[in-house]
C-alpha cells in the first residue's frame, strides 16, 4: 500500500500518512524505528507494509531499500 505523509513528529518518532484511497493511518516510533530511516518529509510518498491486523508494520520509501 502507499500513500503520503500528513504529519511525523521527529521527537517521538510516529505520525500519520493518507493512503491514495483518502484513508488516513497513524504510525508509531515502532514502524518508524524497523524503516531503517532517519525522517520523514510532509508531503512524502511512502509504501506500508501492515501487520496482520491492518496496522503499520513498517514505513518505507519506494524504490529504497
Amino acid at each position: 500500500m502507499q500513500g503520503t505523509i500528513a504529519t511525523f513528529d521527529p521527537q517521538t518518532r510516529s505520525g500519520s500518512l493518507l493512503l491514495d484511497d483518502g484513508t488516513p493511518l497513524v504510525f508509531g516510533p515502532e514502524a518508524f524505528d524497523r524503516s531503517g530511516l532517519r525522517l520523514l518529509r510532509l508531503g512524502q510518498r511512502v509504501t506500508i507494509e501492515p501487520d496482520e491486523t491492518g496496522a503499520v508494520r513498517r514505513v518505507l520509501i519506494p524504490g529504497v531499500a
